[in-house]
């Protein structure tokens, strides 16, 4: 009896059948975002040849250039385009990976969307599975923090603000996309725009840290193979904290 009560409530909560943009517009702020930015996203779309039934997208967030990028396809396409840049309000922390909690670092690295939280203290947000898994080697064991968020607002120890506003947007995106079917939204955040001359910069002005130089020559890699097919390559995870990039 007890089981069934739980079945009864459950099926009250989200029916059977109910799909994730269904379950997400049960929040009002979700419902809110759909109302203001529906039919700017799909305008979007529109103008990119993007079905929103068929949508796939992929986020650069670049820390110093304080912006990310969302590219989008169809599932069916061979190669991403740019359909969008959102502005990073405020940033914390310096450039490089984020190791232990407290740091105020925003982490860098390979990351996929992993959280919608309709009910966010920041508007609405969308988390990141921080710790990864070259985050688990390298950082410091059983302090590594979490809950690291993009999200409404304009303030931060270690997230990805771009505003209420913005975040509405965003989140649409997301929802559409995980309702098409997209299991996992990759996020790759970046310490800046790695062309050649920023990357031998970089690297320079932070030659004594090998774990800033090993990271980063890691996503150089997938920076450079991105740009120049406009396809992800595959990222694995290595026993010693670096990563295979596979072009």
């Amino acid at each position: 009896m007890y089981l069934n009560s739980i079945l009864l409530v459950v099926l009250f909560v989200f029916p059977l059948g109910d799909s994730f943009k269904d379950q997400q517009r049960k929040y009002p702020r979700v419902r809110q975002a759909y109302k203001e930015k529906e039919q700017v996203v799909n305008n979007i779309l529109d103008r990119n040849a993007i079905k929103p039934n068929a949508l796939r997208i992929y986020l650069r967030a670049f820390k110093r250039d304080k912006k990310i990028e969302l590219w989008a396809k169809n599932e069916t396409d061979d190669q991403y385009k740019k359909i969008r840049d959102y502005n990073i309000c405020r940033l914390s922390g310096q450039l490089g990976p984020k190791r232990r909690r407290g740091d105020y670092q925003i982490p860098e690295g390979f990351y996929h969307i992993d959280r919608f939280n309709p009910h966010s203290s920041f508007y609405l947000s969308l988390g990141l599975n921080y710790p990864n898994t070259s985050d688990r080697i390298l950082g410091v064991k059983d302090n590594l923090g979490g809950d690291i968020f993009i999200h409404g607002a304009c303030v931060t120890i270690g997230c990805l603000p771009i505003t209420d506003n913005v975040i509405k947007e965003l989140y649409v995106f997301c929802v559409e996309a995980k309702n098409s079917g997209q299991d996992k939204i990759p996020v790759t955040v970046f310490p800046t725009e790695l062309g050649d001359t920023n990357y031998r910069s970089l690297v320079q002005k932070y030659e004594p840290s090998k774990d800033k130089a090993g990271l980063w020559a890691d996503l150089k890699q997938a920076y450079d193979h991105f740009n120049q097919s406009k396809q992800l390559p595959s990222i694995v995870f290595l026993s010693n904290g670096r990563h295979r990039v596979s072009l």
